[in-house]
């Protein structure tokens, strides 16, 4: 039973890699002959602007930690100690907006964000510090227990001793990706690595192809034997070669001609080819291409639905691992029932004035916003309750069935009366 169960600890252990497969993502080579790792996609421009647009969404918007009340609603956990550490700053050397940025670029490129977690002796959670992907392992013990070995350096926070050091559970926030054994995510720039390695070499190609002159290569004839060819080669090099000599006259001597070789990029529909790259690597974040810049299927009637789309689609699922983690690794077993952790998304989702101000009027008159619960959304000082702020009204116009029965019996008997006067 022992062999057995080594087998299966063995099978379970967490790895960045395909199920099955002895090839990691590390390495990675790509069939364009383009390196492309975590840290070299970032100089592609359309990954650094997907990155930069969801690390920047998820720690702009605003995080709170809520209490349940008894009555079933809700309110802000304001005097737990976690609170200022999620809402303001989680570590004495960032805010959180640079905390969340961070975790979450790691993740975007990585597949996994890891922070660890400083507890004092209550067991109260005092700190959070992040710590780099490519630095932590996941792995299980004897017992088939995880734990996480983390490599330290020099530019660590002074939290941990050096040298490699193993990390349980309880001291690790960890948020993975999207994974094949739940535990730990795969990095979507080795999973898409071909994709991108093609938008650089396409990049490089029109670096290179502007930096010869602009101009297609091609091969100079002479009639006779050139005693010195590198001469002339060089030659015409400096004088036609570079984006600065671009459409410059060639005097040729003693015969020579000129021939081409190369196809124009139109022919080659090279730029056709780049575009294509970046709504690729767009599709790989799924972030809308008009983020990007590519307003070609964009409009005035569309974008907006766009926008929203990228809310409900795209931040929403990121949103859900953020909480969820905090739930499950920051919160103890007794607070899990009462407290929970929550994105603000209703800035994102605001429509333009025009469509707020029609969505209010109907609420303020249905009864379910106050002006004071209006004015709070709109970032507007509270009305004074003395001066009707908190009211709820409805329109007088709409009552329920009996009650309208019931005052039209009312005002038929008051009329009656009124008759039996004036006679």
């Amino acid at each position: 039973m022992g062999i057995f169960s080594s087998i299966f600890r063995s099978r379970d252990a967490p790895q960045n890699r395909t199920a099955g497969s002895g090839y990691a993502f590390y390495f990675g080579g790509t069939t364009s002959g383009k390196t492309v790792t975590e840290r070299s996609a970032m100089q592609m421009t359309a990954v650094y602007a997907c990155v930069r647009i969801l690390s920047e969404a998820i720690a702009g918007l605003p995080l709170h930690l809520y209490r349940y009340k008894e009555d079933g609603g809700k309110e802000k956990a304001i005097d737990h100690p976690l609170y200022l550490l999620l809402h303001d700053e989680p570590n004495p050397e960032m805010t959180s907006f640079v905390f969340r940025e961070t975790l979450m670029t790691h993740l975007l490129l990585w597949g996994n964000a890891y922070a660890q977690i400083i507890r004092n002796g209550k067991g109260e959670v005092i700190a959070l510090y992040p710590l780099m992907p490519n630095r932590m392992t996941v792995d299980r013990d004897e017992k088939g227990h995880l734990y996480y070995s983390y490599q330290t350096s020099d530019s660590d926070a002074p939290t941990m001793k050096s040298g490699t050091v193993n990390l349980k559970p309880t001291d690790v926030l960890h948020i993975p990706g999207l994974g094949f054994d739940g535990l730990v995510g795969y990095s979507p720039i080795a999973m898409a690595k071909n994709a991108i390695g093609m938008a650089i070499a396409c990049e490089e190609y029109g670096a290179k192809f502007f930096a010869n002159g602009a101009a297609p290569g091609g091969v100079l004839e002479h009639p006779g034997t050139i005693k010195d060819p590198q001469r002339v080669r060089e030659s015409w090099q400096s004088t036609f070669g570079g984006s600065g000599n671009a459409n410059k006259i060639a005097v040729l001597e003693e015969g020579m001609k000129y021939t081409p070789i190369g196809i124009s990029p139109e022919q080659a529909q090279f730029l056709e080819t780049r575009k294509f790259q970046i709504n690729e690597i767009a599709r790989i974040f799924r972030v809308p291409p008009h983020m990007v810049g590519d307003l070609e299927k964009s409009s005035f009637s569309n974008i907006e639905q766009q926008s929203l789309e990228f809310v409900k689609y795209t931040l929403e699922p990121w949103l859900i691992r953020w909480e969820q983690s905090i739930q499950r690794s920051l919160l103890s077993t007794d607070e899990k029932p009462l407290y929970f952790a929550k994105f603000n998304v209703d800035g994102l989702l605001r429509g333009d004035y025009a469509s707020r101000m029609s969505g209010y009027a109907t609420a303020r008159q249905n009864g379910w916003m106050s002006a004071n619960d209006i004015r709070e959304l709109e970032n507007l000082d509270r009305i004074p309750a003395e001066d009707g702020g908190n009211l709820y009204l409805i329109n007088g116009n709409m009552l329920p069935l009996g009650s309208a029965g019931a005052f039209a019996n009312i005002n038929t008997e008051s009329e009656k009366k009124e008759e039996t006067t004036s006679e």
